[in-house]
């Protein structure tokens, strides 16, 4: 199964500050640092880290070669990134004392890519292959439709929520990846259990990978013996920044799924992997190796 990771590729511009700034306030950074970032590149690099042989496919601008250059040094397969003349897209990210954070996102060059792209990557794959997207890139929908029609295995993880999700074929979805936050986007829901019986209710077909933060996660989906459903509880690491802690859960998970790993194995890597991610500052740069994890 080779994984295709069809996402974005963003420069993040990192500010540290005692708070988040509110309407009206203004604040002193007290450190400014920039990354690579953008979820589509954490994902490609926590797959990678996590001893997958993964192709990234996106756009970026003409100052977004060190991007692909982190990328190629992880072992990535970066053929498929196309450059443009629109800016690279890149992210604003308040962390505060606490380790939390929030982030103000530019599309730029994560938007343009349209359908003549779409056709180009996936004619590199096959039925049984692995696309695996995010909510930062324009032409989601024309690549999960595409992808399906191929018999790939499609996993969405819906992030950033949008109005143009509800113009998606979610019906073509094999994985959800997603929080709390974006479970009740999709389905209006707020209870973990609630959210978790509307989306297998309205995707009867489809896995769910439900993230709770401090509270672990939750799979619900077939499995060998029928339909299962556990929760794998969160790791005791002391957060000091959780940026790309969804994102290494995702990369871990999935490198565990492709490489024939159960979900219950799966979710056990991604959790180790993701709580060792949050003691560390920074993104990419956070995600650990998999040598690094104890089993």
């Amino acid at each position: 199964m080779k994984i295709l990771n069809f996402g974005s590729l963003n420069i993040d511009y990192v500010y540290e500050t005692e708070h988040f700034v509110t309407a009206g306030e203004t604040e002193a950074a007290e450190r400014m640092e920039r990354h690579v970032g953008g979820k589509g590149l954490n994902q490609s690099a926590a797959l990678a880290k996590a001893g997958a042989k993964v192709f990234h496919a996106g756009r970026v601008g003409k100052e977004g070669d060190f991007l692909t250059g982190f990328l190629k040094g992880l072992g990535v397969d970066t053929s498929l990134v196309e450059i443009g003349e629109t800016p690279t897209g890149h992210a604003v990210i308040q962390v505060d004392a606490k380790g939390q954070n929030a982030i103000l996102l530019f599309k730029g060059a994560n938007g343009e890519v349209n359908e003549e792209q779409i056709e180009r990557v996936l004619e590199a794959f096959d039925a049984g292959d692995m696309v695996l997207l995010q909510n930062e890139i324009s032409g989601v929908g024309r690549i999960l439709k595409k992808a399906h029609e191929k018999g790939m295995v499609t996993v969405l993880n819906p992030s950033p929520l949008t109005k143009e999700l509800a113009d998606y074929p979610l019906d073509a979805v094999d994985w959800f990846i997603l929080n709390e936050i974006e479970g009740k986007g999709l389905t209006g829901e707020s209870a973990p259990e609630k959210i978790l019986k509307a989306l297998r209710t309205t995707y009867r077909s489809a896995k769910i990978v439900l993230t709770l933060g401090k509270e672990g996660a939750i799979y619900s989906g077939k499995g060998p013996t029928g339909e299962e459903e556990f929760r794998m509880p969160a790791g005791d690491g002391k957060p000091v920044d959780t940026t790309a802690a969804g994102d290494t859960f995702t990369g871990y998970f999935f490198a565990t799924i492709a490489a024939g790993g159960s979900p219950k194995e799966a979710m056990r890597r991604a959790t180790e992997a993701a709580n060792i991610t949050v003691t560390r500052k920074g993104a990419a740069e956070s995600i650990p190796f998999d040598w690094e994890l104890k089993g």
